[in-house]
C-alpha cells in the first residue's frame, strides 16, 4: 500500500503533471472567458435594454459558467429581429384587414380593387367611360380625367299609337 502512495505522490509531483494541470485550467480560463463572451453577444440580439445586457454579463463574469446557465435559463426566447419582423407582419395584416371591404349584397368580403362582388355579381363600382378607371360610386367627377359624371336620363321611348292604329291590330 505504500508503494502505491509513492507512486501517486511521485505522479503530483512530476512536472508533467503541473504542465498538464495548467493547461487544464487555462482551457477551462479560455472557456469561461468565450461563455462571457457568448454571452455578451446573445444578451445584444435578444436585449433592448443596455443595463439587463450588463446585468447579464456581470453575472456571467461572477458567477461564471453558473452565470452563463442562469442567464441561458432567463433570456428570452426570441431575437430582437424576430420580434421585429413579427410586429411589422402583425401591422401589414392589420393594414391589410382595414383595406377590405365586405358586399353589400350578400356580405362576402371584397377586396378594395374590385369592380364586382366575386360572389353574387353585384356591382361594385363602375368605370370612366371616358379614361376607363375604375371609380367610386359616390364620385360626381371622374378624378383621372375630369369627366363629368352626371347621370343623363334619357327619356324612356314613347309609343305612338298612330301606328297601331294604321296597321290595324
Amino acid at each position: 500500500m505504500d508503494n502505491l502512495f509513492q507512486t501517486i505522490n511521485d505522479i503530483i509531483a512530476s512536472p508533467y503533471w503541473m504542465v498538464a494541470l495548467y493547461v487544464v485550467a487555462f482551457c477551462f480560463g479560455i472557456l469561461w472567458l468565450a461563455l462571457v463572451f457568448w454571452t455578451f453577444k446573445d444578451a445584444r440580439k435578444r436585449i433592448d435594454d443596455p443595463i439587463i445586457i450588463g446585468v447579464a454579463v456581470l453575472t456571467s463574469l461572477v458567477l461564471g459558467y453558473m452565470g452563463t446557465l442562469i442567464y441561458a435559463i432567463l433570456r428570452p426566447a426570441e431575437y430582437l429581429d424576430e420580434v421585429r419582423e413579427r410586429d411589422l407582419e402583425m401591422r401589414a395584416m392589420e393594414q391589410e384587414l382595414q383595406q377590405l371591404r365586405a358586399c353589400p349584397s350578400c356580405g362576402e368580403v371584397v377586396r378594395p380593387d374590385f369592380v364586382a362582388c366575386p360572389n353574387c355579381r353585384r356591382q361594385l363600382r363602375s368605370a370612366c367611360p371616358t379614361c376607363e378607371r375604375v371609380l367610386e360610386p359616390s364620385w360626381k367627377l371622374c378624378p383621372y380625367c375630369g369627366q363629368d359624371l352626371k347621370v343623363k336620363r334619357v327619356p324612356p321611348p314613347v309609343d305612338e299609337p298612330t301606328e297601331l292604329l294604321t296597321t290595324g291590330r
